[in-house]
């Protein structure tokens, strides 16, 4: 699961964290993703997860060091998969260091983790992300860079999973190079369910048509069964301005 669970800020009025955080826990809870990664979680939403999901542990620092700023945390059922490894790093020209990349409008950042399946023992990578909003440079090199560290640590060839908030339709220069070397879940999957757009902006009176957030696969190891969009509601209220965004992988 990729999810960008909206920032806590107070000016959401009615939309804002403390108001919608119960929903968005249950709501992850119910669909119980074996791996989730978030977007725009702030230290405090950060706890308020952790608490909340009580067998998931956590891998990555905000994007600002250590316990600052948003974070583009991979949440993972402790009872499913086990972490072997894990970083975070800056989408930037100096990427082990706090850093803002090219035209970004803030730091960007990557997670990422090696995890074992505790069943069937088969190990995969993970990367998690959120790309700028503003810098179109920022975010084709901030992709380049994620492409370059996947090339550098997988020397094994394991199935890998790429997913986040990536600020951009499908139809764009940036989602048409990826796909070039990663396949869009979607695509693969045998199932598909809910809506195309992820980006509702809380507004629950229009068609949601945007799609930002996606979850990307390697090209030859894993195969998609299933791929949904979960828009639900409660008394006409979002739990994010973002629709969750699942797949059942199998990886092989």
């Amino acid at each position: 699961m990729t999810y960008n669970i909206r920032l806590d800020v107070a000016s959401d009025g009615e939309n804002a964290w403390p108001n919608r955080k119960a929903f968005l826990c249950s709501q992850v809870l119910f669909n119980a993703p074996d791996i989730m990664g978030v977007q725009e979680a702030k230290p405090n939403q950060m706890l308020d997860l952790k608490q909340a999901l009580k067998n998931y542990k956590t891998i990555g620092i905000g994007r600002y060091g250590l316990n600052k700023g948003e974070f583009s945390a991979i949440f993972y059922n402790s009872e499913k998969v086990k972490v072997e490894n894990e970083n975070t790093f800056w989408l930037s020209e100096t990427p082990d260091q706090v850093s803002k990349g090219w035209d970004a409008a803030h730091p960007r950042i990557c997670t990422y983790g090696l995890f074992t399946n505790l069943e069937t023992k088969k190990k995969f990578w993970v990367f998690n992300t959120h790309l700028d909003h503003k810098g179109h440079e920022a975010q084709l090199q901030g992709v380049a860079l994620i492409q370059d560290k996947i090339k550098a640590l997988n020397t094994n060839n394991l199935p890998v999973v790429l997913m986040g908030d990536f600020n951009a339709e499908p139809n764009t220069e940036l989602i048409t190079k990826l796909s070039q070397s990663m396949d869009d879940s979607k695509g693969l999957a045998k199932v598909v369910f809910g809506s195309n757009g992820t980006f509702s902006g809380f507004k629950t009176e229009k068609l949601v048509t945007r799609r930002i957030d996606y979850i990307f696969v390697s090209k030859t190891n894993i195969e998609v069964e299933k791929y949904g969009v979960l828009s639900s509601l409660v008394d006409l209220k979002y739990p994010s301005d973002h629709f969750p965004v699942l797949t059942e992988l199998i990886i092989k």
